[in-house]
């Protein structure tokens, strides 16, 4: 991992090439108005990492945005890294490309710097993104293996335009499965993350196969119990003159993953992005003396993201 004199700027190496910025702006954002706006002041705050999904409803939003920041000359396309991700009901190998090229379409970009299946479950293929049946369950498709969708996202990476290729929302269990059986290793894994759930055991994982673990969530979604009103967390945050927000996402680079953070607000998007290191005693405090351990969504058992409203 490289720090520059500001540790927003940390970039993450991968096995694949080049590396990962740490700092990350997700977009599930409902609104698409507002998912432009939002994508448009992190670009302008300082945000070059930016988190997408077929599955979030809003790419050709966040393509947009992007597309306006480009033709102000103040960015460029290289300048980026972008990830988007591919949603279960592709899980299919046939689905796999038609279903990364709308991507590109929407996101209107000729590349994708990272290409993520979704969650490990595949669920009925078709157009309805949340299928389900009589009595409201997900209909999962049990024709198709995570290693067979896994061939398939190589073979993007063969043919050009995706760059690199990832999880989201797995266990240490069944990306152990994933690492064993790749051509080509996943370069990052997102997961629920946060100082109430560090998921040390599989940042280790990452570090020794040059994976890099990305944290979303990672202020916790303010959800109860709320990690940024932690005692440790405020405590450290009042002692150092920083916000909660910024000692947690201070806390994710340092301690060597990657996270995304997510705002409609610009001022907190400005905020967010405004982290600097803590000393070596806080993050040592953040590590023995937190001692809640709770993880907020349920995806990893379900496949079924629990910060995404269902469609009606």
């Amino acid at each position: 991992m490289t720090t520059s004199d500001s540790l927003r700027d940390t970039r993450i190496p991968t096995h694949a090439s080049g590396s990962v910025p740490a700092v990350g702006f997700g977009t599930l954002i409902p609104d698409p108005v507002v998912t432009r706006q939002a994508t448009k002041a992190a670009l302008e705050a300082g945000f070059r990492h930016l988190d997408c999904a077929e599955r979030y409803r809003n790419e050709e939003a966040v393509g947009d945005a992007m597309q306006e920041v480009f033709a102000t000359e103040k960015l460029r396309r290289r300048d980026l890294f972008v990830t988007t991700k591919l949603w279960n009901t592709n899980h299919r190998p046939e689905r796999v490309k038609p279903a990364f090229d709308a991507s590109r379409r929407r996101l209107k970009l000729d590349d994708i710097d990272c290409y993520i299946i979704h969650t490990p479950f595949a669920f009925q293929p078709g157009d309805e993104q949340d299928p389900r049946d009589e009595r409201g369950r997900v209909i999962y498709d049990s024709g198709v293996t995570l290693a067979e969708t896994w061939e398939a996202m190589e073979r993007l990476v063969d043919e050009g335009h995706c760059r690199s290729i990832g999880l989201s929302d797995i266990t240490l269990e069944k990306l152990r499965e994933i690492v064993a059986v790749a051509r080509i290793r996943p370069a990052m894994v997102q997961v629920e993350s946060h100082p109430y759930l560090p998921e040390w055991e599989l940042l280790d994982f990452c570090r020794e196969h040059g994976i890099v673990l990305q944290a979303f969530a990672a202020l916790g979604h303010a959800m109860k119990p709320n990690v940024l009103a932690d005692p440790v967390i405020t405590a450290i945050a009042e002692r150092l003159h920083k916000t909660p927000a910024q000692i947690a996402l201070a806390w994710a680079v340092q301690r060597g993953s990657a996270f995304l953070t997510t705002s409609t607000n610009p001022r907190r998007i400005r905020e967010n992005f405004d982290i600097s290191a803590l000393p070596e005693d806080a993050m040592r405090e953040i590590k023995e003396q937190i001692k809640t351990n709770i993880r907020f969504n349920s995806v990893v058992e379900t496949g079924v993201p629990g910060f995404i409203p269902r469609a009606e």
